[in-house]
């Protein structure tokens, strides 16, 4: 008997996701696609929540009213529709959502220290999203970004990786934070000597998802890492539920929420548009000082994002040997930065393409149907943030471990250590990034070192760059 040919609707739908996505070029499959999308989602989904937390606890200490559901409904809509971008336009399976750290920026440094209002701080990340979308459309990020030497792009892989594993034992409670510690970004690197109880019930229970996801790994169990997050989470609900001890240090985890669907709240959608008043709201020097905040905004969106993308490409198989992505960089590139000024418009704080979507590439992520596939649930999220909102960190600390060896795997071996002018940059740029939380600073540092270890051979764009960075940290430390 002949075979029998696919329905007419099976071979068209198949025909239209090859010409969107490129699917069988990247040799993925749509299951597979779609099982990545609900693993990044998974990992990166306590920004629903945790924005909220950041931006409120701001607003409340500087005297605001922000309103918590709000801050919720931006967020999901601005990572909705970045995700839907990245994936459809630059078929790249990166996801997107308000980025850490930018959140604190917002909340401390605007709204407590410049004591802006919402709508003024979120008019500083309007702006600045517009002029990096400038400096894309002209090609200078590009060229600036392109000018970094292999070696660096390769130890901001490594160093991401070791940024992951740090945020991911930071959730698991392995290491805690003194109180009264401040610094920068959300949370304040380690002091020496800070270790956690290893007996608190909330790290128990993330060592456990972390040795249940490290064995689905090891068993080659596809999904591993989104099966991983799930079980550990149902588990962390039957014993929480039966026993009502608490399972995680975020309170309201692991409960079933009175009310899983609400309403959107849109109240503080367009609020950048209207806080470029910031610009006026004061003489020179106010001016001045909304400029330099700006500026320094501006750095860390500039090069976060190169790592980022670095990295993430090189897990993915989707870089030259140059380590610039071969295909839709500058439509990637230009959503990232967009991702910035529609953050600030619709009152989220700043998106910005996740380190933690190398969870999605780990699962086999390799086209943009996986960025379409984080969308879906954002968007969700929007009437079901409730329900989202049990998944506690400590179910996502295990995969993110796991995701940060991959990522070091995958790029710290390629770097010429014993070359000191070029191993010692390189590891400036890995180390700082996972001991001062920030990626901007391991690139900044290493680009200095590399730049002053190679004064005959380095290129105009390098010494921009690095006079760029000397500004930024001499900024950052006043």
């Amino acid at each position: 008997m002949a075979a029998t040919a696919p329905p007419r609707d099976s071979q068209t739908s198949d025909s239209l996701f090859e010409r969107l996505f490129k699917r069988s070029a990247r040799g993925s499959s749509v299951s597979t696609e779609v099982r990545a999308g609900l693993t990044t989602f998974m990992v990166m989904s306590y920004i629903i929540v945790l924005n909220a937390v950041i931006i409120t606890g701001g607003a409340q200490i500087a005297g605001l009213s922000v309103p918590f559901p709000a801050v919720v409904t931006s967020t999901c809509l601005v990572a909705g529709l970045m995700c839907a971008l990245m994936g459809l336009w630059a078929n790249l399976p990166f996801a997107m959502a308000p980025g850490m750290g930018l959140n604190a920026v917002v909340a401390f440094q605007l709204m407590v220290g410049m004591q802006y209002s919402y709508a003024e701080a979120m008019g500083v990340i309007f702006l600045e999203g517009i002029i990096i979308t400038l400096l894309v459309l002209t090609g200078l990020r590009q060229a600036v970004l392109r000018a970094l030497p292999v070696s660096l792009k390769l130890a901001i892989g490594a160093g991401i990786g070791l940024f992951l594993f740090a945020i991911g034992a930071y959730e698991a409670g392995l290491y805690v934070v003194p109180l009264g510690a401040t610094q920068g970004g959300t949370v304040p690197p380690p002091t020496a000597g800070a270790l956690g109880s290893f007996t608190s019930a909330p790290t128990v229970y993330a060592i456990f998802g972390l040795i249940l996801t490290g064995v689905l790994m090891h068993l080659r169990v596809k999904g591993a890492l989104l099966i991983g997050i799930l079980l550990t989470t149902l588990g962390g609900l039957i014993v929480h539920l039966a026993t009502g001890r608490p399972l995680s240090i975020i309170p309201g985890k692991l409960e079933l929420p009175p009310q899983i669907v609400s309403l959107p709240d849109l109240s503080l959608v367009g609020s950048g548009v209207m806080g470029l008043s910031f610009l006026t709201r004061g003489g020179v020097d106010a001016l001045l000082a909304g400029l330099l905040a700006m500026l320094s905004i501006m750095l860390s969106d500039f090069f976060d994002t190169a790592g980022t993308f670095t990295a993430l490409g090189t897990e993915a198989g989707l870089v030259d040997d140059n380590g610039n992505l071969r295909e839709n960089e500058d439509r990637a590139y230009l959503v990232d930065s967009l991702g910035a000024a529609i953050g600030g418009a619709a009152g989220s704080s700043s998106a910005t393409t996740y380190i933690e979507s190398g969870a999605g590439i780990a699962e086999g992520g390799r086209t943009g149907l996986t960025a379409v596939i984080v969308a879906i649930p954002f968007f969700l999220a929007m009437w079901l943030g409730n329900l989202f909102a049990i998944v506690p960190p400590e179910a996502t600390a295990g995969a993110l471990m796991i995701v940060g060896l991959l990522m070091i795997a995958a790029t710290a071996t390629e770097i010429p250590w014993k070359d000191l002018s070029v191993g010692l940059p390189a590891l400036f740029t890995l180390m700082l990034m996972p001991l001062t939380w920030s990626i901007t600073n391991g690139i900044g540092a290493g680009v200095i070192l590399y730049t002053l270890l190679h004064v005959r051979t380095a290129t105009l764009p390098l010494w921009i760059v690095t006079v760029a960075f000397v500004v930024y940290f001499v900024i950052g430390t006043h």
